[in-house]
């Protein structure tokens, strides 16, 4: 069983959201839908699986729906229709006390712009979600600085986010987002407001995180190259769609449609293929004692020359 599950989910913003919905799957576009019953399409018909442990990249444009996608899947924007669920339940049938569970201790959310209190240490800040959930604060506040200490901040505890530069600031959302053990890490834009070789250092540090921690990463972003860098799979959305889902790999060598040919033609592919990516299986083999000779009448009879 996958992890997080995703079938056919539409959010739909407006009063007339049921009778959106049901345009959409009639087949009518986003600009109509959105002309005939003044509402907003977010999302439409998204389906996709992810497995534990995997980091799933969400990608695309402004407006493609790609944050709208990441809050349905914690219900912060309940979807108008379909299915969301996480380690076999159904976030849906859940009530008011078992989703806030749920987000407390399955889901954490690392957000754009940090979300820190400033009021707070970096060690309180980092033990808010424990807090939340009521743990001892002797136990809270060990499982902080353990998290402090894997993002790279122990001894920063004490310290306030305005002394913090804004990676550190970033760092310490993630370090709460890990107090909590959670076994899914939702990632908006988490990393675009800061400097890029901060960003760099960010990115290399979650890859090494989710290897050793063994985290589900759903991971928001607009930039391709950190798409790339990041995601086992990317899923690439256009128009509250998502068009294309696959690895790196995948999407770079067989394009959805010119939408995806467009967005990937300028990426350095020698950067990113690799050799396996363009091995093929051998057509014909010989020992190595058998020579060229073998070789040739090899080939000739498997009608492979000059390829």
């Amino acid at each position: 069983m996958s992890l997080v599950e995703v079938k056919n989910v539409y959010k739909v913003f407006g009063g007339k959201a049921d009778e959106a919905v049901k345009m959409l799957e009639a087949g009518k576009s986003r600009e109509e839908v959105a002309e005939a019953t003044n509402t907003v399409p977010a999302v439409i018909d998204a389906s996709f699986d992810i497995e534990r442990g995997e980091i799933f990249v969400v990608m695309g444009l402004s407006g493609s729906g790609k944050s709208t996608l990441v809050r349905c899947l914690n219900l912060m924007h309940p979807p108008t229709s379909g299915s969301v669920k996480v380690d076999g339940r159904e976030l849906q049938s859940l009530d008011a006390g078992e989703l806030r569970a749920l987000r407390a201790e399955k889901i954490s959310m690392v957000f754009q712009h940090f979300g820190l209190f400033p009021h707070r240490t970096v060690l309180d800040n980092a033990a808010w979600g424990l807090e939340v959930r009521k743990v001892p604060d002797e136990e809270r506040r060990k499982k902080a600085a353990e998290a402090l200490e894997l993002v790279g901040l122990g001894g920063w505890g004490d310290s306030y986010p305005g002394e913090l530069s804004g990676g550190m600031q970033q760092r310490v959302g993630l370090a709460r987002a890990l107090a909590t053990d959670a076994d899914v890490l939702l990632m908006d834009e988490a990393f675009s407001a800061l400097d890029p070789l901060i960003r760099s250092e960010m990115q290399e540090q979650l890859v090494g995180l989710q290897r050793d921690l063994e985290k589900t990463v759903i991971f928001i972003t607009h930039d391709l190259n950190e798409a790339m860098f990041l995601g086992d799979r990317i899923a690439i959305m256009k128009d509250g769609r998502i068009v294309q889902i696959g690895t790196t790999e995948e999407i770079l060598q067989d394009p959805a449609d010119d939408y995806v040919r467009a967005f990937v033609q300028d990426v350095d592919r020698s950067r990113v293929l690799t050799a396996e990516a363009v091995m093929e299986e051998p057509v014909a083999k010989i020992l190595r004692r058998e020579g060229p000779k073998a070789a040739l009448l090899e080939m000739k009879a498997r009608q492979t020359m000059g390829c």
